[in-house]
Parts: C-alpha cells; sequence; structure tokens
C-alpha cells in the first residue's frame, strides 16, 4: 500500500520523532554515501504556483541521492492551459516517475491528486491549507537550535489567517507537551478559530498581542511570516495590514541571547537586512534544513532505509 504525506493532521508525535531521527542520521551521512540511495528512480515535480526553495530543495534533494526530476515549475508550460484536469495530469507525470511532490492554489488538491494516482504524493502546500514538509523542516530547525520540542515558547507573527505554514506548524507543535504559542496579529489576521480550539484540547497554551516587543523578551522563537498579498480577497484589506509587522536589529537588543528569528520566506520587508548579521537569524540555517528534511521524506515514502 502506498504513503502519502498530504497533511500533518494524518501524522503522530510518534511519526514526526521518527522523521527527526532520521533527518539527524541523513545529515550525518557523507555525501558520498547518500549518493546512491534513490539511483535510477524519478521525481515529479508538478508546481502550480510560484516556489524557490520548496521545489529546489526537493530537486536538490532528489539529485544528491542519486535519482532524477521531471516535471514543471508553473502551470503555463503544462496542459491545464489546454483544459487539462489535474486528475489527468497527475496520472499522466505518475507514469513517467515514483513519486509526485505537488503545490497548487485549490485547497485539498493534493489529497483529489492522492485519491487519483498509484505512486507516493507529497503535498508542497495547498492554498492556505497545509504544508506539511516545510513543517518537518521547521520542526528539525528548533530540535537543531534548541534540542527538543516540548516546552517550546514561540511566537507566530504576521499572517495568522491565510498562511498555511502557521496552520501545519501548529498542528504538529500542538501533539508536544507544554509548547506555549504567543499569536502576534492585527485582528484581520488572527490564527482560525479551529486552530485556536486545538490548543484548548492539548497541552499547548496560547496567548494573543498585537505587539511584537514582549514577544521577543519572553519567546525561544519569533516565527515571522509575510502578509500574502495573493491570499487577499480584498487589496484594500491588504494594504491596510502589509506592514504591521517588522523586526531589525534595534528591536533585538537586549534579546535573549538564544533567541532565534525564523521564516519560511521569501521575507518582503517583515524581516530587515541587518537582522542577518545577528547570531538571532536562524531562517537560513532553517532553509538548509529543508534538503535534509525532503531527502528524509522521499526515502520514508520510497521505503529506502539510509
Amino acid at each position: 500500500m502506498k504513503r502519502d504525506l498530504i497533511s500533518i493532521r494524518d501524522v503522530g508525535r510518534k511519526d514526526l520523532e521518527r522523521y527527526l531521527t532520521l533527518a539527524a542520521r541523513v545529515e550525518a551521512l557523507p555525501l558520498a554515501d547518500k549518493a546512491h540511495l534513490l539511483g535510477g528512480r524519478v521525481l515529479g515535480v508538478l508546481f502550480f504556483e510560484p516556489s524557490t526553495r520548496t521545489r529546489l530543495s526537493f530537486e536538490t534533494a532528489m539529485v544528491r541521492l542519486g535519482g532524477s526530476v521531471v516535471g514543471f515549475a508553473e502551470a503555463t508550460t503544462a496542459s491545464v492551459v489546454k483544459g487539462e484536469s489535474l486528475r489527468d495530469t497527475a496520472r499522466t507525470v505518475e507514469r513517467y516517475a515514483d513519486i509526485l511532490v505537488i503545490r497548487h492554489p485549490r485547497e485539498g488538491a493534493a489529497r483529489v491528486v492522492a485519491e487519483a494516482t498509484r505512486v507516493p504524493i507529497i503535498n508542497a502546500g495547498d492554498g492556505t491549507n497545509q504544508h506539511p514538509s516545510q513543517t518537518l523542516l521547521d520542526l528539525y530547525s528548533f530540535k537543531t537550535f534548541f534540542g527538543k520540542l516540548d516546552g517550546l515558547k514561540i511566537a507566530l507573527a504576521g499572517d495568522l489567517k491565510y498562511s498555511r505554514t502557521v496552520h501545519s506548524l501548529v498542528q504538529a507543535l500542538a501533539l508536544f507537551d507544554n509548547v506555549e504559542f504567543t499569536l502576534v496579529s492585527p485582528p484581520a489576521l488572527k490564527l482560525p478559530a479551529h486552530l485556536r480550539e486545538l490548543g484548548a484540547a492539548s497541552r499547548s497554551r496560547f496567548v494573543e498581542t498585537e505587539t511584537l516587543v514582549e514577544a521577543v523578551r519572553s519567546c525561544d522563537v519569533i516565527y515571522m511570516t509575510r502578509v500574502q498579498k495573493e491570499r487577499f480577497p480584498d487589496l484594500l484589506e491588504y494594504e491596510k495590514v502589509k506592514d504591521a509587522y517588522r523586526i531589525d536589529a534595534a528591536l533585538l537588543d537586549g534579546a535573549p541571547p538564544l533567541l532565534k528569528i525564523m521564516h519560511p520566506l521569501p521575507r518582503v520587508n517583515e524581516i530587515q537586512p541587518d537582522v542577518d548579521d545577528t547570531p538571532h537569524a536562524g531562517y537560513f540555517d532553517q532553509v538548509g534544513n529543508g534538503v535534509i528534511m525532503r531527502q528524509v521524506i522521499l526515502l520514508d515514502l520510497l521505503g529506502v532505509t539510509p
């Protein structure tokens, strides 16, 4: 029976811990030992939305494991522009590949593809819904920075309403003990109610605020998000909140020494460039962890033990 990675809701704490253990093992392997693990295997890439980090890190992960990549990076180069259905596109590409990774603007698209195909499917983001591989690399980043996930104090800042990255991350961290979330957003971009209720049903605690200053002083992680213009049905509403939160080096004066600033990227102006040279910048290490975790996902879903 094939296995897919569609939603963090499908994954339990033991699964998350297994992925973290595998990631540490894969990271420690010499490049030469990894270079043959997926030899002869092909990754099919179906990206209907723009991507830099997710697409390139999946492709890099596959190539460094000895595999190869086919697919498209934008819908305009695929037969969907001729009216081909998503199901038909996926069922075509699965004839060329052993595993597929898909990004699509419609919520639930990855699940539709998983139900229509016979090869493993990885959800690389479906609308405002889920982004499970980003969550897994974020968890690995937390583990490498702090050595733990239980008891983590994390501020989620910016667009908490539309960010699929935030939605997946909250669901994953709620599986761990005593995680404290500080939710920093304007009223129009609050975390959806069903995710706040998830915290109430777990051992997590949620605190809401509209200011970053307190979070910088009291949290282990500030997880910034871009206010996503493409998710707003009303551009006037976007203009009102687009510059709501910014972090610069001055704001970090007096911050705890181990504080990390993270971001799924791309950033616009929510993290100023002068933060890059501080010891608090964690987002480029986070990017690097994407290749490691996506190697783990490919190996796991294809049934290969590193």
